[in-house]
């Protein structure tokens, strides 16, 4: 057996993405074998007795109030990013400049150009990156890539992916930073539709050239002080995309589908197979093959949840007890420390950040100019890839 590695861990940012990164450094070692022991040094925000209460229920060993002084202290070897996503850039930065190892949430920030920035200060540095997302992390994703890899649908045809909520649909939600572009970056499309390209691109394969269209369904809103701001990113998107394999496909994100609360789901067809995936029933994948005998054809259901048979069930409870949102960040999390124990780049990483940031300009540029656009395109103009 390897030796043991101690991490210690600095979080800047605490509230929903902050609890669920704190819940799985907590809960990660209590199920899998890492090889990696975990110490929870210090978490920053700026609010000091919200931070202090989140440091309370989730172990911290202390706070900050000032990110710049986290990532001076000797005691911390990563620095997790839970922030709004407009300080992404100028705390990993800072963190790689340090010599530290970061984790940070997506998207990596407001544009490609800070995305690579930061993608090539951290290879400059030479240290450990990784960006969040999660979803990949969920056994039937993994099960589907599986399937895939095996050739078991043949050659990949479509693809149909959306992420869709309702937290707008009421004209008196709030405005928070979420609904303004110098703080998001991007709305539905840079948030959610975020997911869907990764995983389009995880499972599918690299995205050439989209056309999108993308609405703001309410211009104005109230912040919190009761004032009425411009909302300056867009509510909902959609684009059809080709991929360099040959595929075709549509991508979908919305805060504005009445009625659905968290969906993000995923059609993938083959020539001689199909994958069906909704997150909402997480646990579940559904599978259909033409090699079947034509009596028994049809959609089956496979629950990811079989030791030695489905990726991180080992792990967990036991066949048919089903697992949740927070599980996905123990999963990622887990891939976090394992490439740390063996000395290597974990995915996804800052590189993934980045093909994730430059299919998300090339839909605003296809937006803007009204037709197809080339996704390689945005880093020729940029410079080239690192």
């Amino acid at each position: 057996m390897s030796e043991r590695k101690k991490l210690r861990i600095g979080m800047v940012g605490y509230k929903k993405m902050g609890k669920a990164h704190s819940q799985a450094y907590q809960t990660v070692n209590r199920f899998f074998r890492t090889n990696v022991d975990i110490e929870l040094k210090a978490i920053c925000g700026r609010d000091l007795s919200a931070v202090k209460e989140m440091a309370r229920n989730f172990g911290w060993e202390s706070v900050e109030t000032d990110w710049q002084k986290l990532i001076a202290r000797e005691d911390i070897d990563l620095i997790d990013v839970c922030a709004p996503s407009n300080v992404h850039e100028e705390v990993v930065l800072e963190a790689v400049k340090s010599g530290k190892h970061v984790f940070c949430e997506k998207p990596l920030a407001l544009d490609l150009n800070g995305a690579v920035d930061m993608l090539q200060a951290a290879q400059l540095a030479k240290v450990i990156h990784m960006v969040s997302f999660n979803y990949r992390f969920v056994p039937a994703i993994q099960l589907a890539r599986r399937i895939i890899n095996e050739g078991r649908i043949g050659t990949i045809r479509q693809f149909r992916g959306h992420f869709f909520q309702d937290w707008l649909v009421n004209p008196e939600a709030t405005l928070t930073w979420r609904l303004k572009r110098e703080e998001a970056g991007a709305g539905a499309l840079g948030d959610l539709g975020a997911h869907v390209i990764d995983l389009a691109g995880y499972l599918v394969g690299e995205i050439s050239s989209v056309i999108g269209s993308r609405e703001t369904f309410v211009p104005e809103r109230t912040n919190a002080n009761g004032v009425k701001e411009a909302v300056t990113v867009d509510d909902a998107f959609s684009a059809l995309v080709r991929f360099r394999n040959g595929a075709m496909g549509t991508l979908e994100s919305s805060r504005y589908a009445t009625g659905r609360k968290c969906q993000n789901a995923l059609e993938i067809y083959g020539s001689e197979g199909a994958i069906l995936f909704d997150f909402q029933k997480m646990n579940e994948l559904q599978f259909f093959s033409r090699r079947d005998d034509p009596h028994l054809q049809g959609f089956r259901t496979i629950s990811a949840t079989v030791p030695q048979q489905h990726p991180y069930a080992d792990a967990w409870w036991g066949p048919g007890h089903v697992l949740g949102f927070e599980s996905t960040f123990v999963h990622t999390v887990y891939e976090l420390l394992t490439a740390f124990q063996e000395e290597r780049l974990p995915e996804p990483n800052f590189a993934d950040g980045v093909k994730c940031q430059q299919v998300i300009e090339a839909i605003e540029a296809s937006i803007h100019m009204g037709c197809w656009t080339k996704v390689e395109d945005r880093l020729i103009k940029r410079g080239s890839m690192p």
